[in-house]
């Protein structure tokens, strides 16, 4: 870790709760000694959580030969690790040239209102985490969203919002 720098300052935006740490114990004997496998053991690590708990960014520094500061800096370049929990369905909004020309813009702000949060945030009830992407490869669907996984393409913002209140529904059954 650099000597000019607190630990609280560079930890600050990453979540610090109790977690099982036995979990990761099977990544690290599979990984812990492999030089070159951080990504590999910060996605199984978030495979497992869900996020990169700070509990586990430190475990994973005391049981592999990598910094806490290096750890650190690898888990906040690459966008497709999370230092915070997110909601049960996760919502990706493609913001690409296909989905913009075609009302993106639009179904964003329709999904931010109906869910009164913004792409970043997680709603109240730990339902839904929004967030905007680059580009999500479905253009002939533009503009499109995807829903853990499963794309919901051509849509209005009334469209977008009945895809997000049905799985509201459905899930409340």
């Amino acid at each position: 870790m650099c000597n000019n720098c607190k630990s609280e300052e560079i930890y600050k935006d990453i979540i610090d709760e109790d977690i099982d740490i036995s979990l990761l114990f099977p990544v690290i004997e599979k990984y812990g000694k492999v030089k070159g496998s951080l990504i590999n053991i910060l996605q199984a690590t978030q495979d497992i959580y869900g996020y990169l708990p700070l509990q586990a960014l430190n475990y994973i520094a005391d049981n592999t030969e990598n910094k806490r500061s290096v750890i650190y800096g690898v888990a906040t370049f690459y966008t497709q690790f999370r230092l915070k929990p997110i909601g049960k369905y996760l919502i990706l909004q493609c913001h690409g040239t296909a989905c913009h020309v075609n009302g993106s813009k639009e179904v964003s702000k329709a999904i931010c209102e109906e869910l009164n949060i913004e792409p970043g945030q997680t709603t109240e009830d730990g339902l839904f985490t929004l967030e905007d992407v680059s580009c999500l490869g479905c253009c002939s669907l533009a503009p499109v969203i995807m829903i853990n996984g499963e794309a919901y393409g051509n849509l209005t913002p009334s469209e977008a919002v009945k895809v997000i209140r049905n799985i509201r529904k459905e899930d409340i059954a």
